[in-house]
């Protein structure tokens, strides 16, 4: 899977390049101690969340100094043998509370898909982007705090032996927040992930999932997929 690589911000200053192990997020810290259980419980309902067919996940390797405890998937909008649109989503939790956060867990993403120059040139793109972001998380009923992030355009253009290539744009949206606790202090981790395939689907260009939807914009005229 050709997901998203690069630097993820856990929304307060920290950066790290993603480390450990699924087995090691899910039983251990960063300090080799055992994993409370409300995280355990947490990271259990993102393994065995239901997710639209177009998504493919996966555990990957997750940061260990952001938090005592992590854990990490990276997705990929699929389309045939060709990726749409890529991410990771990262479960940060540290049982002492985090004056950041103002809660024990947070959630950080990294999402990013290639664009139509014209599109890319946008003004308003940035904004619509993020509205993707908190739209997705209100629209499963979603309770949440702290949200920061930033989206990012990029352009490329090609010279010399490269002249051939067309220009290419890409659309790039780092960003976290604090879900809301529940029972045993444990938030709605699969929701959560649920409402950020919805935000992959839209950077895709897919349809909504529900049938009639008419409230979820999509992005029009991106570039072609990118092979696996």
């Amino acid at each position: 899977m050709a997901a998203a690589q690069g630097r993820l911000s856990d929304g307060a200053g920290g950066m790290d390049d993603a480390k450990g192990t699924e087995e090691e997020a899910r039983h251990k810290g960063g300090d080799g101690s055992t994993a409370p259980p409300a995280f355990t419980a947490a990271v259990e309902a993102l393994r065995v969340a239901r997710l639209r067919p177009q998504i493919e996940v996966e555990a990957t390797r997750a940061p260990q100094r952001l938090a005592p405890h992590a854990y990490a998937l990276e997705a990929a909008v699929v389309d045939g043998d060709e990726d749409l649109a890529d991410g990771r989503l990262v479960l940060l939790h540290d049982p002492a509370g985090h004056d950041a956060w103002h809660g024990t867990f947070r959630l950080v993403t990294l999402v990013r898909a290639e664009l139509e120059p014209e599109m890319a040139a946008d003004p308003l793109l940035p904004d619509v982007c993020w509205s993707w972001l908190t739209g997705a998380l209100q629209a499963r009923g979603l309770s949440y705090g702290e949200p920061s992030g930033t989206v990012t355009r990029a352009s490329s253009h090609y010279f010399g032996g490269l002249s051939a290539r067309p220009a290419a744009s890409q659309i790039e949206i780092r960003a976290s927040w604090t879900p809301r606790e529940g029972l045993g202090g444990v938030p709605d981790t699969a929701a959560h992930l649920s409402s950020w395939c919805d935000l992959l689907a839209q950077v895709a260009g897919l349809p909504p999932a529900a049938p009639g939807d008419a409230s979820i914009v999509t992005l029009p005229q991106r570039r072609g997929p990118q092979s696996r």
